[in-house]
């Protein structure tokens, strides 16, 4: 939920002398990160200007490729990460279908003008809450019935049953 809230993060790229965010998880404001698997363009890119900064080379690329490549990097890992979510919710959706009507203890992970989102415990899947949701807040503790399953669009839907 913490992670959730915190929202996605995103590549930038620091000019010398500008002020960049940092890593907020981290603390820490010169950061990198490397080695993920959807993150090799990124990664291939930071190699070439430490390669380059070694050598005592100028950088391979200027502020404004670096501007462009950092923006499109951000935007393809968050269209990759949309895909990898529409899978995930497809295959929980799957696998509760036979489970329409069952109740489960949840916890709510997301409550806002779009909806309220819960996510139940065993199996660790989450859903749409459908009613009864007014006073409801992120971390309240609820039991919850599966009433809906739509694996084509990865929608579950759950009510409340009880408030924990």
């Amino acid at each position: 939920m913490i992670i959730k809230l915190l929202g996605a993060g995103e590549y930038v790229a620091e000019q010398p002398g500008d002020t960049a965010p940092g890593h907020f998880g981290l603390a820490v404001k010169d950061y990198s990160h490397s080695t993920a698997p959807n993150r090799r363009y990124s990664d291939l890119a930071t190699q070439r200007m430490l390669k380059a900064a070694m050598a005592g080379s100028p950088s391979p690329y200027s502020m404004e490729e670096l501007d462009l490549l950092a923006r499109r990097c951000t935007r393809e890992e968050d269209a990759a990460n949309k895909v990898e979510r529409q899978v995930g919710k497809a295959a929980a959706a799957l696998f509760l279908e036979g489970r329409i009507g069952q109740g489960f203890d949840a916890v709510v992970t997301g409550a806002s003008a779009k909806g309220t989102w819960v996510r139940i415990f065993r199996p660790p899947v989450e859903g749409r809450l459908l009613e009864e949701f007014q006073g409801l807040d992120v971390g309240h503790r609820i039991r919850v019935q599966l009433v809906a399953v739509d694996v084509e669009r990865g929608f579950i839907d759950f009510r409340k049953v009880a408030t924990r």
